[in-house]
C-alpha cells in the first residue's frame, strides 16, 4: 500500500486547480453551448502535465500515483470544465484501467502511452438499443474469423466519446454460451473498415462530451487485438467499478461547486437590506447541501482508500456512486432556489451543473440499479430481474 501525505494530495489539487481555472475556465461556457469536445492540442496538454496518466504505471508513461490521486484531479476540473475532467476520467478512470489490468502486456505497451500523451482516446461500448442496465442482453456478436481474429457485427448505443475517442473498447459476445458466459471485449480503431458512427446526440447536458451510436458491419478484428475472451464479463465489470469511481468524483464535484457558488452569493446578495445568508430559509437550504456533500465525500474517499490498498470493494463503490448521483441532482437544484432568479440563468452557471448532474446519476449504471446491487452485495445473493 502507497503511503499518502494531506501535503501531498493537496499539492496535486492546486495544481489541476490552476490549470482548470486558467486554461479551460475562460471556455468551459463555450465549449456546452456549441456541444464541443476539448481539442486535440489541449488533450495532449493535459498529457504533457501527467494529468491523463495518473493512475497508470510509469513504464508506460504514467505517474505511478494512488488512485485516489486521479481522482482528487479529476474532481478539481469537473468543479470548472466537465469536457476536460472527461478526458482524465476517461484516461485513469475508464476503458484504458481495462487495459492496464487485464490486457497482455503487448497490448499495454501499444495503446497505454499514446493515451496516456493525449495522442489519443479511447471510449467503451457497452449499452446497446435494447441492452442498456441490462448489459447481458447484448447481440453484438464477434464470430471467428482469419488467424485467431474475429468478424464483429452489431451496434452501440450511448456512447461517450462516439465519433471523437481513436479507440473502442467493445463488449461483445464472443461465443455462443448463454447471459454473460459469452461476453469479452474487443478494441477496434476509428476508420476500421466497416466501422461507422451514427449522429452525434443532442443530450439535456454532457454537451461537451461527444455521444453517438458505433455500428459494426463485419468489423475484422485481428486477434492481437481480442483484449478478453468469452467468459470474462464478470472481470470486465469489477474493473468497470473504478469508472464507477470517476463518475462518483464527477457528481461530487458538481455538488461541490453548487455549494461553493452558493455559499459566495448568499453573502453578497441583499434583500430587505440583509445579505440573504441571515434568512434562516437559505441557512437550512446550504447546511442541507453541505450535509449532502459531505457524506457523498466520505464515501467516496471510503471507497478509494479500498483500491489503494489493493481491493475493489464492490459495496462501497455502490454505496458512494448512488449517494453523489442523486446528492447532485439535489444540490444543484438547492444552489438555483438559493440564487432565485438568478439562478435560473445560464451567467451563474448553475443550469449547466444541474444539466451534467443528470447525465451521470444516469450513466455507468442508475441509482436504482445501484440499490440492487448494494442489497446484493450486503446479502451475498444475485438477483435476477427476469419475469
Amino acid at each position: 500500500m502507497t503511503t499518502v501525505t494531506v501535503d501531498e494530495v493537496q499539492e496535486i489539487r492546486e495544481l489541476a486547480a490552476s490549470v482548470a481555472r486558467d486554461v479551460f475556465e475562460p471556455i468551459a461556457e463555450e465549449l456546452d453551448v456549441n456541444r464541443q469536445p476539448i481539442s486535440v492540442e489541449q488533450r495532449k496538454q493535459l498529457g504533457e502535465l501527467g494529468f491523463l496518466g495518473m493512475a497508470h504505471e510509469e513504464k508506460y508513461g504514467g505517474a505511478g500515483a494512488p488512485f485516489s490521486h486521479a481522482l482528487a484531479v479529476i474532481e478539481e476540473f469537473a468543479k470548472i470544465c466537465r469536457p476536460a475532467a472527461f478526458q482524465i476520467f476517461e484516461a485513469n478512470t475508464g476503458p484504458a484501467q481495462v487495459i492496464a489490468k487485464v490486457a497482455s502486456e503487448e497490448q499495454r505497451q501499444r495503446w497505454l502511452p499514446d493515451i496516456i500523451s493525449g495522442e489519443k482516446t479511447m471510449a467503451v461500448g457497452i449499452s446497446e438499443p435494447d441492452a442498456g442496465s441490462a448489459a447481458t442482453d447484448m447481440k453484438s456478436r464477434a464470430t471467428p474469423g482469419e488467424n485467431g481474429g474475429v468478424v464483429l457485427n452489431g451496434s452501440k448505443r450511448w456512447i461517450s466519446n462516439g465519433g471523437e475517442a481513436d479507440l473502442y473498447l467493445v463488449y461483445c459476445r464472443l461465443s455462443d454460451a448463454p447471459g454473460s458466459k459469452g461476453i469479452g471485449a474487443v478494441v477496434i480503431e476509428k476508420g476500421d473498415a466497416g466501422f461507422t458512427f451514427g449522429a452525434q446526440e443532442r443530450l439535456m447536458g454532457f454537451r461537451g462530451i461527444p455521444s453517438a451510436d458505433l455500428y459494426f458491419d463485419g468489423v475484422i478484428v485481428p486477434a492481437e487485438n481480442i483484449v478478453v475472451p468469452a467468459g470474462g464479463f464478470g472481470k470486465l465489470f469489477q474493473i468497470f467499478s473504478l469508472e464507477r469511481m470517476g463518475n462518483t468524483t464527477m457528481s461530487l464535484a458538481i455538488g461541490q461547486a453548487a455549494l461553493d457558488k452558493s455559499l459566495a452569493y448568499a453573502q453578497q446578495r441583499q434583500a430587505f437590506g440583509r445579505d440573504i445568508i441571515e434568512f434562516q430559509t437559505i441557512q437550512t437550504a446550504l447546511a442541507d447541501m453541505a450535509l449532502q456533500v459531505e457524506a457523498a465525500r466520505l464515501l467516496r474517499d471510503r471507497a478509494a482508500a479500498s483500491i489503494d490498498a489493493g481491493d475493489i470493494n464492490g459495496l462501497h463503490v455502490s454505496l458512494a456512486k448512488c449517494t453523489a448521483n442523486e446528492m447532485a441532482k439535489r444540490v444543484t437544484d438547492l444552489a438555483i432556489q438559493v440564487h432565485g432568479g438568478n439562478g435560473y440563468t445560464e451567467e451563474y452557471g448553475l443550469e449547466r451543473l444541474h444539466r451534467d448532474s443528470h447525465g451521470w446519476a444516469i450513466a455507468g449504471g442508475t441509482p436504482a440499479m445501484q440499490r440492487t446491487r448494494i442489497v446484493s452485495e450486503l446479502t451475498g445473493r444475485r438477483f435476477n430481474q427476469r419475469p
